[in-house]
């Protein structure tokens, strides 16, 4: 191969220290270190990279070479690069050479994924992996006082993947949605996805980590620490920290490469998730000590915590409960799944994670699952799920090596909706993956549950693949055309068991009881709304199960979002619901039909103007998604009768601008369903069920019947303290606006206890047009006097039948709310149905709302906090509500 020379690269300093990390990265486009080409094309020259870490499209979009994949349909028109070989090369020059023991390790993070390294020529690592770091020892292979070349070759993983596959026809390959992903564009990646460094040192730590035990009494908890040592050393002096503050130290021997230590602190000060204490985080700290002087250091941060998944008979029905209990502490989860934040992993930023989390915090939400066919995300990710209180389902394990091609898409081939061999070779490799990342993640106190794949059983169930749940015998699993059950029930486990033995491992989502569909035990991934029979969404009470981890309905982005795809923006001629490019940003099969149905059967929507059309789909989204959560939360009803204890939407971000099932879109704007699931995870909510009732006028006869409309009101007190509260009710004539019922000066007592939902009453409101055309609230009024207040609104459906005026008496004001911050003040003298607000001129984005797609009644002032705007700024806000746009 072809190695040219390459002037101003990386030196290393004269005065190495015992231990020196040279990150292998460009410091400036002045100074380059690595560059890259294509293989086997004798023309090819030599090009800079963008950024580094890197991958190859975003080095050749930063070349000109394609056209940025995220506008109109240029996807397609990269498709080549993933079937080319590409090679990345850097140069550095060691100042000085080693000294005496001294070893020289390069260290590779993540490629992604088969790729070849050289340096000097002398290949020293072949991968097939990009989930596995690597440390390659060098020290025989660097130059000294000269310059080295560090290669690296690509190959096409679709490639090598399609003649695995030929290569192994006895395996019955298969996935569902083929040639990539429903939610993003097929982009097949590679490159040095994540940092690659030289170490120069005599030892060095290569691993830290605390494996804690909290006490049922929550008043002690024992501490192992451990650490793992490369190279030749005495001792280790071990401390833990908290917030500057020493609380443990010892300083112990290293023995066989490892040194370990104990230690019990009393009143421990423990990790709770958001909404239910403090995210405290300890450091351990590890100094390797050698003849008294010091050789490396390094520190992790952890949190104590106590975590159970619950899973025990409940009262009054089948099955068993599927809880998680932290600190004692049962948990209703509510909150979301989450997908690759980019198709392209490198860029993005540690701020960016932590924006994304925000957001999930600030919407009330508790749990967050990592789905299985995504990646083992960055540690900006889990930090920031640390220290802001989110719980995080892992529930992916692993990737690579022999899989259909078509199955890469935004990354390697994934445990996720599909049938993956286990033979030797890949199941060593299984174990390494698993091995590397638990290693690497198993600190962060977020991470509560560890799930082996997603859907894999589910699939195994739709082909028909010999799984016998009662048959134990591991050897036959390995026998039988569903060998990756071996991975999930025998690989993971011993992985898991070794190395997180206190955590809780699922051996997939779903898994449960007999069958995946089983709502019973375990998780359920419920999508009979949307995919399967299209059940209507206001369903969703009989579609339910101990644990719902997955459901969705799909919506459009913000109008900004899609004009940031379409070549010319707002004035593009394809900007218009049904356009070919408008389509092409949708990869949800059978969307078009799936969201037509949902749409026509609910809502009074038309396709233009644009902004109305997409305001309807979120609306329509919104209500779907709200439903499922009042309705399942409805059934978290306390000790022994947690009937559904989680629910996680499906999803809460993109990949890309696209139409999908996220309720934030990759901009991070949030959709209406954002802030209509925020109002109810709430800490406490009042909830409302309109049931109607056919009436028969008698016995035999239809003649005369009647349709009695009837509201069934429950309340949801998810903090750790009772309430009390007066409620009352009201209604109104959703075409006049006139009040047709009121129990404002008649409240009720009622007391909401902690942590569950309870039954409040049942009212009737009529029957026939009178009752079809009658809006109903419900209000919670704190008896403290505090001036807190929740309340519901509920509406006739479907809301196509409903017949909405256009108001002529709105007031929308800017003003300075209780608490000091800007709010904008909405009124209407009738009923308003999903008021939505937004900016979209060139500083909307610099808006936030606390809350949005509001509904108003008559006689009712809703006060929304927000950011960005200040008195006089209310032409700047566009309104949307169900029939009627108006702009001020």
């Amino acid at each position: 191969m072809e190695v040219e020379g390459h002037s101003g690269g990386l030196r290393l300093p004269a005065d190495i220290p015992e231990q020196t990390v040279v990150p292998l990265q460009r410091t400036s486009l002045n100074q380059e270190l690595w560059r890259f080409r294509q293989v086997g094309y004798d023309a090819a020259e030599w090009m800079h990279v963008s950024q580094f870490p890197t991958n190859i499209h975003l080095d050749l979009v930063f070349n000109k070479i394609i056209l940025d994949p995220w506008i109109s349909k240029n996807e397609r028109d990269v498709q080549w690069v993933g079937e080319k070989s590409w090679l990345y090369k850097a140069s550095f020059i060691p100042k000085r050479p080693l000294l005496s023991g001294q070893k020289a390790v390069i260290v590779f993070e993540g490629l992604d994924t088969h790729a070849r390294v050289l340096l000097n020529g002398k290949r020293i690592l072949q991968t097939n992996d990009m989930f596995i770091p690597w440390r390659i020892d060098v020290t025989k292979h660097l130059r000294s006082l000269a310059e080295n070349a560090l290669e690296i070759i690509f190959e096409s993983t679709y490639l090598i993947g399609k003649r695995l596959v030929a290569d192994d026809p006895k395996h019955k390959y298969g996935c569902w949605n083929g040639a990539g992903w429903d939610w993003g564009p097929a982009l097949l990646t590679c490159g040095p996805w994540r940092p690659i460094s030289l170490e120069v040192y005599t030892s060095c730590i290569s691993d830290i980590f605390c494996s804690t035990h909290v006490d049922q009494s929550l008043q002690w908890a024992e501490l192992n620490a451990r650490c793992e040592v490369d190279g030749k050393a005495d001792e280790v002096l071990l401390e833990v920290v908290l917030q500057g503050r020493k609380v443990s130290d010892a300083t112990v021997k290293v023995v066989n490469r490892l040194a370990s230590a104990s230690f019990r602190t009393q009143n421990p000060e423990l990790w709770y998730p958001a909404r239910y204490g403090r995210q405290p985080l300890y450091e351990l700290k590890a100094t390797l000590l050698s003849e008294r002087h010091v050789c490396d250091n390094k520190s992790k941060y952890f949190g104590l915590r106590r975590v159970d998944v619950v899973q025990r008979e409940l009262c009054d029905a089948p099955g068993t409960s599927f809880f998680f209990r932290i600190n004692g502490i049962p948990i209703f989860c509510g909150g979301s799944n989450w997908i690759p934040a980019d198709s392209f992993i490198p860029r993005i930023k540690p701020s960016r994670y932590r924006d994304w989390i925000k957001l999930a915090v600030a919407g009330n939400q508790s749990m967050i699952r990592i789905w299985g066919g995504g990646i083992f995300e960055e540690h900006a990710f889990y930090e920031a799920c640390d220290e802001l209180g989110i719980l995080v389902w892992v529930g992916r394990f692993l990737s690579s090596l022999p899989d259909p091609g078509p199955l890469k898409t935004l990354q390697d081939f994934l445990f996720a909706c599909g049938n993956y061999p286990a033979n030797e070779e890949y199941l060593e490799l299984v174990k390494r993956e698993a091995t590397a990342n638990v290693k690497r993640l198993r600190h962060h106190p977020c991470i509560v549950i560890w799930a082996g794949n997603n859907e894999d059983y589910q699939y195994a169930e739709s082909e028909k693949l010999e799984y016998d749940p009662q048959d134990l015998n591991p050897d036959n699993w390995l026998k039988s055309n569903f060998p990756a059950r071996y991975i999930y029930e025998k690989v993971l486990v011993d992985v898991t068991q070794e190395l997180v033995p206190n955590s809780y491992y699922h051996f997939g989502s779903p898994f449960g009881g007999s069958k995946t569909t089983d709502p019973t035990v375990g998780d359920i991934h419920q999508w009979n709304v949307w995919h399967g029979t299209q059940s209507k969404y206001q369903d969703w009470d009989k579609l339910g199960g101990r644990f719902v981890a997955e459901f969705g309905m799909e919506a459009f982005p913000s109008v900004k979002t899609v004009e940031s795809y379409l070549p010319k923006g707002k004035d593009d001629a394809e900007r218009y619901a049904q356009s070919s490019t408008v389509d092409f940003h949708n990869k949800g099969s059978g969307h078009e039909r799936r969201l037509a149905t949902y749409m026509v059967e609910n809502i009074p929507y038309s396709h233009s103007p644009f902004e109305y059309y997409v305001y309807c789909t979120q609306l329509m989204q919104a209500e779907c998604l709200a439903t499922a959560f009042r309705l399942w939360k409805r059934e978290w009803k306390g000790p022994g009768r947690e009937y559904c204890s989680g629910a996680l939407v499906w999803q809460l971000n993109d990949c890309w601008p696209t139409q999908s099932w996220s309720i934030v879109d990759y901009y991070l704007r949030p959709k209406l369903a954002y802030y209509a699931i925020k109002r109810e995870l709430a800490d406490v909510t009042i909830n409302l069920k309109r049931v109607v009732e056919e009436v028969a006028a008698d016995e035999h006869g239809r003649v005369g019947s009647k349709q009695i409309h009837k509201v069934q009101i429950f309340g949801t007190n998810l903090s750790l303290k009772s309430r009390d509260y007066y409620w009352y009710t009201q209604s109104w004539d959703i075409v006049t606006g006139a009040r047709k019922s009121s129990q404002r000066f008649n409240k009720s007592f009622v007391q909401l206890a902690s942590n569950q939902s309870e039954e409040i009453a049942e009212e009737e409101i009529g029957d026939g047009d009178s009752a079809a055309r009658t809006v109903f609230a419900a209000y919670l009024v704190d008896t403290s006097g505090s001036g807190n207040q929740q309340r519901a609104v509920n509406w006739p459906e479907p809301l196509k039948y409903v017949r909405f005026q256009e108001p002529k008496h709105f007031r929308m004001q800017i003003g300075v709310g209780s608490r000091g911050d800007n709010e904008i003040e909405l009124e209407s003298e009738i009923p308003m149905k999903g008021v939505a607000l937004e900016v979209n001129d060139e500083g909307g984005d610099e808006v936030v709302f606390d809350d949005n797609c509001i509904d108003l009644v008559p006689n009712e002032t809703m006060c929304v906090g927000m950011k960005g705007l200040s008195r006089g700024d209310e032409g700047r806000i566009t309104v949307q509500t169900l029939r009627a746009g108006i702009k001020l």
